[in-house]
């Protein structure tokens, strides 16, 4: 299966600046005259990790990473209660996109993300499928209320304990309700020192349920407190207003890209999100291929290798 390129350096970035406030980080690496590519990070608020770049064949593909609103390297950085999330939605991310593939002078392009990103190539790929002439999907979302609130409610099944630990900072009267609701306001509360628990609360939630690996260690945890509050404002804000899909659910609207093709890469012992929605979304799909990795969770080498190639095998697409 495939390797991860050689690591290598942006040829140009720079910040898409929509008007509002906002300047968005961007940069492109590979081939300048290569299939144009375009990769979603997930999260909301993970940022595009230089490694992103090696998913790439840098002789082939040009490819275009961008940091989402309020994360990474774009500003202004959602890492306090007073930051404002009105201007941060899904129609402004698509909007974002959109701006960047003109500026870029880019035609279509082939379309890549994980986890929350996944959600985010379908949306945007229903919002304009003209530009989109291929689809890769890992560790695969649709940004379903369902979805979100397995992971902030319906897993205290698998994970009574911890579970119980995460919620504790809710109020008893409102555990029955969707968390991440709760946890975004406590993530807006004027005094620091109960935003921060809060995000560390959440954070070990996180790498609780991540994976079902024996004895996985922490990630999201070890996270400095600036990531922390950045990464868990940002999930909150987004699932706790649907991921701003509810007028635009991405599965009742697959007939708008049927036609492109596409390929899902999804662990099957993925339990923060289940193989269902993978499953859904290829049979609401006709060009659609499933690759399902029998040995992998939300993540890991093995769906990195598959991701890699399925974006090797659209490098030639027309």
């Amino acid at each position: 299966m495939g390797e991860r390129y050689p690591a290598i350096e942006p040829y140009e970035s720079g910040w898409l600046e929509p008007g509002d406030g906002q300047e968005i980080y961007w940069e492109t690496c590979g081939n300048p005259q290569g299939r144009p590519v375009l990769y979603l990070h997930g999260g909301p608020g993970s940022g595009a990790k230089p490694g992103i770049r090696q998913l790439f064949d840098p002789q082939a593909y040009q490819a275009v990473l961008f940091d989402q609103r309020g994360c990474g390297r774009s500003r202004p950085l959602a890492d306090h209660a007073g930051v404002d999330l009105s201007v941060n939605t899904t129609a402004h991310l698509i909007r974002d996109i959109e701006d960047l593939r003109a500026r870029l002078g880019i035609e279509r392009w082939v379309v890549t993300g994980v986890s929350w990103g996944s959600s985010l190539a379908l949306a945007y790929a229903q919002a304009h499928p003209e530009r989109v002439v291929g689809i890769v999907l890992a560790a695969v979302t649709a940004g379903r209320r369902r979805e979100t609130e397995w992971i902030s409610n319906g897993m205290r099944r698998i994970f009574p304990r911890e579970w119980e630990q995460f919620a504790s900072l809710v109020p008893a009267a409102e555990r029955a309700g969707d968390l991440s609701v709760a946890y975004a306001r406590l993530l807006a509360d004027p005094d620091p020192v109960v935003t921060q628990r809060a995000a560390s609360a959440w954070c070990i939630w996180e790498d609780t349920h991540v994976s079902l690996a024996p004895n996985a260690g922490a990630h999201y945890a070890l996270k400095p407190p600036v990531e922390q509050q950045v990464s868990t404002r940002l999930i909150t804000h987004y699932w706790g207003n649907g991921s701003f899909l509810d007028e635009t659910p991405v599965l009742e609207n697959m007939h708008r890209i049927a036609h492109i093709p596409g390929v899902l890469v999804h662990g099957r012992h993925d339990v923060s999100s289940p193989l269902d929605t993978a499953w859904d979304l290829h049979q609401a799909w006709p060009g659609s291929r499933l690759v399902v990795i029998g040995d992998e969770g939300h993540g890991g080498a093995g769906m990195t290798a598959a991701w890699i190639d399925a974006l090797d095998a659209f490098r030639d697409l027309s």
